[in-house]
């Protein structure tokens, strides 16, 4: 095993992120190149995907983009058939779309697109990447999937941040990232033997930069429910993210890592 920070290092190593162009996808994308390893940054957008990735090479990295629908098997199966014999050491599933709203508003149609989104399109990707992920295992001995989750799969918002029930997080994503953690660990049962190692990460309070600059009030009042008195930063999630998918976290299997100031400790 490599020492000290080099077991951190992803030199050699091929990333598969998902959701790439997204608020705290871009922090993992350029996280995993900074660290070394030649990332796969994947967006329905082309346009999206290209700026990213032209970014990260621009600051002398490693990426190329990665076009597709996670929620679209054939075009899942067109992107792995393109990648065949080539290893994948890291695969993020990170992708998700959705709307706010309460039970009393939401449509079971919702449930069904969040649960879509989070947990048959982490099982088709990983499925269909099992060769590639083991190949690199023949390589470097490991692979590992990592699947974000929420604090929301844990614990309820707080309707009382809200300024009314439609802008409240909904129902339908905290019930699809509670499966996926029951994915997470059903995964990491199974493939744990052969070195493909599935964790999770569940981030916390993490709004993006827009509402940070225009609704201060909501900023305030959801930082006093953290106990570090603060909202999160995406530069905060790269820890967690490097942590699983290096050989730091060599034993580290079926985990959840609570990225959240301590929410969930209330």
């Amino acid at each position: 095993m490599k020492i000290g920070t080099n077991i951190f290092c992803l030199n050699g190593k091929r990333a598969l992120v998902t959701g790439a162009t997204g608020y705290l996808g871009c922090a993992m994308a350029l996280n995993l190149a900074q660290a070394g390893a030649h990332v796969l940054v994947n967006s329905r957008s082309l346009k999206k995907a290209s700026d990213l990735v032209s970014e990260i090479n621009r600051l002398g990295y490693s990426a190329e983009t990665a076009i597709f629908d996670v929620t679209n098997k054939k075009e899942i199966d067109v992107f792995v058939a393109t990648n065949i014999n080539k290893p994948l050491h890291i695969l993020i599933n990170n992708a998700y779309t959705g709307n706010s709203g309460s039970i009393e508003i939401a449509t079971a149609y919702q449930y069904m697109d969040s649960y879509e989104i989070a947990v048959p399109a982490a099982h088709h990707l990983l499925k269909a990447l099992l060769p590639n992920l083991r190949l690199a295992v023949s390589e470097s001995g490991d692979a590992s999937v990592i699947n974000i989750a929420s604090m929301y799969a844990l614990v309820s918002p707080d309707q009382r941040l809200y300024d009314n029930v439609s802008a409240v997080n909904p129902p339908f994503y905290g019930a699809a990232k509670a499966a996926l953690l029951s994915f997470t660990r059903y995964a990491a049962c199974e493939f744990g033997h052969e070195s493909i190692r599935v964790n999770s990460i569940s981030p916390g309070p993490f709004p993006s930069k827009e509402v940070q600059m225009n609704d201060i009030g909501f900023i305030e009042k959801l930082s006093k429910k953290v106990p570090m008195g603060r909202v999160g930063q995406p530069e905060e999630i790269k820890g967690a993210v490097l942590f699983l998918a290096s050989e730091a976290s060599s034993f580290t299997n079926g985990a959840n890592i609570v990225v959240d100031g301590g929410w969930t400790c209330w």
